[in-house]
């Protein structure tokens, strides 16, 4: 059994590995890992000793992944993937367990009226709960939540399966333009007028879904969009719209909270509107926290729609 074991990579080396895979270079590898080049080295070594096989090709100016390090790569990105994993749910129970909830936000949503009041009421319900908000960008909101890296998120709908929604508030959505395009100066546009000017993009892990509802892909004549420059987050998008390379639809709120020299915000007639939610994944939803973030959520909705004020918990 020592033997065995012996010979086990263990997480760390194949995390190493990993990185000097993707750089080629000791050197780069190495700074990246905030390790020294010995080191790196020595990791390495010890990996190939307890393989028995050797993973890459030294020479005295590169390096290469041999054939057997190339077989090794998606079973050792598997191995570190799942563990990563592993160390994120116990994460997230042991938040449970202390009763701290980490909620992420996209945009200014947690600024708005509808979240700023759920949050206020579990302050108030929950004095010894402990509220962590986090800004997340447009790349990780969703995936923040499937990684369980956040509990909860206040975003803007469409989700994937794999996540359930409290409807919060529905509101239009504008046309956001470079202050100097010719359409910018029209009390109101159709999505036809909008046709041909390229829109924002997303980077690839946002889900499709998402980005094609919010860029109206394809439009209500079949017709698909034309992209522009691929952005990130709220500011690489205004600097984007207001160079004039690209333009986007966002909430109507965004005149308020996302004023920019350069920026017009123009009505649409035709477009539908968007809906401002909070988030949770569906397998945590009976997690005491997220029930209380939830139940915190549905009282706000009532009280705002129907006035009553008892609590009632949702199923």
């Amino acid at each position: 059994m020592g033997t065995s074991l012996s010979r086990e990579p263990s997480i760390h080396q194949l995390r190493l590995y990993l990185a000097l895979s993707e750089e080629l270079h000791f050197g780069h590898a190495a700074a990246r890992l905030f390790i020294t080049q010995p080191a790196l080295s020595q990791q390495i070594r010890e990996l190939e000793r307890r393989l028995g096989i050797r993973v890459i090709e030294r020479t005295s100016r590169t390096i290469a992944l041999t054939e057997e390090g190339r077989a090794l790569l998606p079973a050792a990105r598997a191995a570190v993937a799942a563990v990563d994993r592993v160390k994120r749910i116990a994460d997230a129970q042991q938040r449970q367990i202390s009763g701290r909830v980490i909620v992420g936000t996209i945009g200014a949503e947690a600024s708005m009226a509808h979240p700023r009041a759920v949050l206020a009421l579990l302050r108030d319900r929950h004095p010894h709960m402990t509220l962590h908000l986090v800004n997340l960008s447009f790349g990780d909101h969703m995936a923040a939540l499937a990684q369980q890296d956040v509990d909860v998120v206040f975003l803007r709908p469409p989700v994937t399966e794999d996540i359930e929604l409290h409807h919060l508030a529905t509101e239009p959505r504008v046309a956001c333009l470079s202050a100097d395009h010719p359409l910018a100066a029209s009390p109101r546009l159709t999505l036809a007028q909008c046709a041909d000017i390229p829109v924002v993009d997303m980077p690839e892990q946002v889900p499709r879904l998402w980005w094609d509802f919010w860029a109206v892909d394809p439009r209500p004549d079949g017709s698909r969009v034309r992209y522009g420059p691929v952005v990130t987050d709220m500011e690489s998008l205004m600097h984007t719209v207001a160079t004039g390379e690209a333009m986007c639809f966002l909430p109507a709120a965004a005149r308020d909270y996302f004023p920019r020299p350069g920026i017009t915000y123009v009505e649409v007639v035709d477009l539908p509107p968007s809906t401002s939610a909070l988030a949770w994944l569906r397998q945590r939803r009976s997690e005491l926290t997220i029930r209380a973030v939830r139940n915190a959520a549905r009282q706000v909705t009532i009280r705002a729609e129907a006035g009553q004020t008892d609590d009632q918990p949702s199923p």
